[in-house]
């Protein structure tokens, strides 16, 4: 029996890759894309998916890779595999599958917290083993809140619980986006790719574990809801309540010399001049909430404002604060609700200003949530991010028009938001064909989601312009253009290279060690860059170190999909977990508090089901 060593250059410093004359001309471009790249994505000056195109373009002029293999991964297995998934997803949820769950989760959980927290955790990681983790939250969200809302338990209690849920998911299945990057580098580089059920025997132990922590201890440490976040009445009180909306609304009067009496809302400019939102004006026989742009001030009318300038400038413009008289900013047409910016957003990094939100979607922005709490100042001039929150205002057809505009997530369960519910059946039989196909590897993976996405569109389930709507657009051209880089990782010897550097050679290292470096290092990445990138980047140096080592290829590779899928520890770990973020009012500490001891957890597992599955021990 062979015995290992415990290599003395671990720990030690010995992660940097340093350039010397040795190295070949390829693997030194190599290292200096890569390196260029990890800084450019860290410090986010440019959208990942134009840099991954970029990536492309300087491996084609260096002749890093060859010119038939430049492109090849738009036509990759995880492309390909990653947009017949979009299609099912997206079939499921215009079919109405989500209400389904929503209610279903109503009547398992009823009103005991733990038993929520536990159904919650269960059906969102039975979601994520048939769909991207990313979908899954999505579907869920509005459930989840509604579901908070009818039991009074704080949207905190039940959403970390739904994100990790979707992450211990994501770990059993093929279905994962690092796990079909990680199989497609097994394929690339000759070797066996996995199937659907070779995740199973570490999933599932994990899934177990994760659920059993979540419920017992981690429940213990989620973070309790601050006084007054949980309201009785209707949604919008709560919401006003939330947000602290008596905070930051006013009412004015309109005074006989105002230069604003008798001209329009657009033509007075109110954003524009005083930085005032008008919410709704008070006539002495009617209301008008959410006025339309073309509503004429009058002398006398009293406007509900979010934000007023000081006293001074009220005054030369002919208005006057008066004491609030309005109770409420809703009625039975006009409503408020909260969105979410979605991970593939167009509005991300921009203003309401510049967005001319009211304008385009007439809908008004009292208040952004963020790093747990409400944003109820100069809203108009905050750079949005992914994973805030907006409160919006304004008529309840255009709120509920929110909920095809794949910029926005409505987190509001609509029981009518199904385009077709009759299809429902079709959809679930379809996912439920795919995966008993892809299990039993009958045809490869590709072409059993492929004629799963199909099916979706010959029965009905989803149109084509849906279908275009719910690609992960910015994912696909992410993997595509760095496809090439993970290539010439391998083929220009600088895996071998990053291999030897951090000390994993032939009868020094434990494959079971090389495993474990392996998933502290997947775990490192996914905090500063996605779960793809992450994969794409480490699954050549897996290659390398089964080489080196003579571990089972499969199980270091699995090593590598497995601890990108470690997304516990911080917000930045996984998109879903900024997703939930600005809903649930965590903050940074909340993960490090509720994700460091089961990440501690999960990688003991992980470690175990490789040395008893893997041939690693």
């Amino acid at each position: 029996m062979r015995k290992y060593k415990r290599s003395p250059v671990i720990g030690q410093g010995a992660f940097l890759v340093i350039i010397n004359p040795s190295m070949s001309t390829p693997a030194i471009l190599t290292l200096i894309i890569t390196v260029l790249v990890a800084v450019l994505i860290i410090t986010d000056r440019f959208r990942p998916d134009f840099l991954a195109l970029a990536v492309l373009v300087a491996i084609g002029l260096a002749g890093l890779v060859k010119p038939a293999e430049l492109f090849s991964g738009f036509s990759s297995s995880p492309v390909i595999t990653l947009i017949g998934i979009s299609i099912i997803s997206e079939g499921l949820h215009q079919t109405g599958f989500p209400n389904r769950i929503s209610r279903l989760l109503t009547r398992l959980g009823g009103n005991s917290e733990k038993m929520l927290v536990l159904w919650v955790i269960i059906i969102s990681a039975g979601l994520s083993l048939f769909m991207n983790n990313i979908a899954a939250v999505g579907i869920l969200l509005p459930a989840v809140m509604t579901l908070s809302r009818s039991t009074r338990i704080s949207p905190g209690r039940l959403l970390m619980p739904l994100s990790y849920g979707t992450l211990l998911g994501g770990m059993a299945t093929l279905l994962t986006t690092s796990n079909i990057i990680a199989s497609g580098a097994l394929r690339e580089a000759g070797y066996e790719g996995f199937s659907l059920l070779d995740f199973l025997p570490i999933g599932i132990p994990v899934i177990l574990v994760g659920t059993l922590y979540l419920v017992t201890i981690g429940r213990k440490v989620l973070p309790a809801p601050p006084a007054g976040d949980v309201a009785a009445g209707t949604l919008s009180l709560e919401l006003s309540q939330v947000y602290h909306l008596s905070e930051c609304l006013a009412e004015i009067e309109v005074l006989p010399h105002s230069p604003f009496s008798g001209k329009t809302l657009h033509d007075s400019s109110w954003n524009k001049q005083l930085d005032m939102n008008v919410l709704g004006i008070v006539r002495t026989r009617s209301t008008i909430l959410a006025p339309k742009a073309n509503e004429t001030v009058k002398p006398g009318d009293r406007l509900i404002v979010q934000g007023y300038p000081p006293a001074d400038v009220l005054e030369i413009s002919g208005l006057r604060r008066v004491a609030p008289q309005m109770a409420d900013i809703t009625d039975d047409t006009i409503s408020l609700a909260e969105v979410v910016i979605t991970p593939r957003s167009s509005l991300i990094g921009k203003t309401l200003q510049e967005l001319e939100f009211r304008t385009n979607y007439s809908l008004s922005v009292i208040a952004i949530w963020r790093s747990g709490k409400p944003i109820v100042t100069d809203v108009a001039q905050l750079r949005l991010q992914f994973g805030d929150a907006l409160l919006v205002h304004g008529a309840a057809n255009r709120i509920r028009a929110l909920r095809n505009n794949p910029d926005l997530l409505l987190l509001k369960d609509d029981p009518d938001a199904a385009e077709r519910p009759a299809k429902t059946a079709y959809a679930v039989v379809i996912t439920l064909l795919t995966l008993l196909i892809t299990a039993f590897n009958f045809i490869p993976v590709t072409l059993a989601v492929m004629a799963g996405a199909v099916l979706m569109f010959a029965t009905g389930c989803i149109k084509p312009g849906e279908a275009y709507r719910s690609m992960e657009w910015k994912a696909i051209f992410l993997i595509a253009g760095m496809w090439p880089l993970s290539i010439a990782i391998r083929t220009s010897g600088l895996a071998e290279l990053i291999v030897n550097s951090i000390g994993l050679q032939a009868g020094v290292t434990h494959p079971l060690l090389a495993a474990g470096v392996l998933i502290i290092l997947a775990l490192i990445f996914t905090q500063f860059m996605s779960g793809q990138v992450s994969a794409l980047v480490l699954s050549p140096i897996a290659l390398a170190a089964a080489a080196q080592t003579g571990a089972d290829v499969q199980g270091l590779v699995m090593a590598v999909a497995l601890g990108c899928s470690l997304g516990f520890l911080t917000p930045f770990g996984h998109p879903v977990n900024l997703m939930i973020m600005g809903p649930g009012g965590y903050r940074f500490k909340d993960f490090v508090r509720v994700g460091g001891p089961l990440t501690i957890l999960l990688i003991a597992v992980i470690l175990a089901g490789l040395a008893l599955f893997w041939n690693l021990g």
